[in-house]
């Protein structure tokens, strides 16, 4: 195995240890699957019904391609070049699918565009400071854009920043971060970053005992203004979009 000497490293060897999907239909089948149990949970129905998404940590993007074959304009960003050879090879051929090799938050810093869903399925965002990625997920999303995620919910007793050496113990020191916090945490800091409707929750596991799956929703709120004998409809920023007569 090559050495592990930085984050896309680590990312492009993670990629060659998963296994290829049997064919198309299947990958299809289980692409939303928010949940680490296949068949369990919530499908793409919690994105509601957007005209565009973007997924961050799109992976192998089968979830970008499910999206695509609905007719659905969908961008999937992910850091590993494997990941996104992978699957441009596979999905490449789909009008409404794109992917892009990127860093999270250099994509969204610097996307110059919105889109109505951006969601993370045990994904980029599990991975990037929370303080960071908020302000420019709420940046990069529509008027009463959705964001949702999922991840593993925290081991009870450990939160925050949870740091792992991606080469083991006796490689070398490359390390990867994520953060964890229990649910309510995660609603009280999507709040205050401005986002509206926030729900988490951990979704039990198809059997007891088991690992259930983090997963949180909210919306891009909105605000009114008014002036002019005109109502300007406002994205939570402060930047004016669509106005209506009033």
């Amino acid at each position: 195995m090559p050495a592990i000497t930085n984050v896309t490293a680590y990312w492009d060897h993670y990629a060659s240890r998963r296994p290829e999907a049997a064919a198309p239909e299947d990958a299809l089948k289980n692409a939303f699957g928010w949940c680490q149990y296949d068949g369990h949970g919530p499908g793409d129905e919690i994105l509601g019904e957007p005209a565009t998404a973007l997924e961050l940590g799109s992976s192998r993007g089968h979830a970008v391609a499910a999206l695509a074959t609905k007719g659905i304009d969908v961008t999937g960003v992910d850091l590993s070049p494997v990941m996104v050879a992978s699957a441009r090879a596979q999905w490449g051929h789909l009008p409404k699918a794109r992917y892009v090799e990127a860093d999270a938050l250099d994509f969204l810093a610097h996307a110059g565009r919105r889109w109505e869903a951006i969601y993370s399925i045990w994904g980029a965002l599990w991975f990037t400071d929370p303080e960071q990625w908020m302000p420019l997920v709420r940046k990069c999303l529509t008027p009463g854009g959705r964001l949702v995620f999922s991840w593993a919910p925290p081991v009870p007793g450990s939160y925050g920043v949870q740091g792992m050496y991606g080469s083991g113990f006796a490689g070398p020191a490359t390390w990867i971060y994520r953060w964890a916090y229990e649910p309510e945490v995660w609603e009280r800091k999507l709040a205050a970053s401005g986002f509206g409707g926030v729900r988490a929750r951990v979704e039990p596991a198809p059997e007891p005992g088991c690992v259930g799956t983090l997963i949180v929703e909210a919306h891009v709120q909105l605000q009114f203004r008014h002036g002019s004998g005109r109502a300007e409809q406002l994205q939570a920023g402060g930047n004016p979009v669509d106005g209506n007569a009033g």
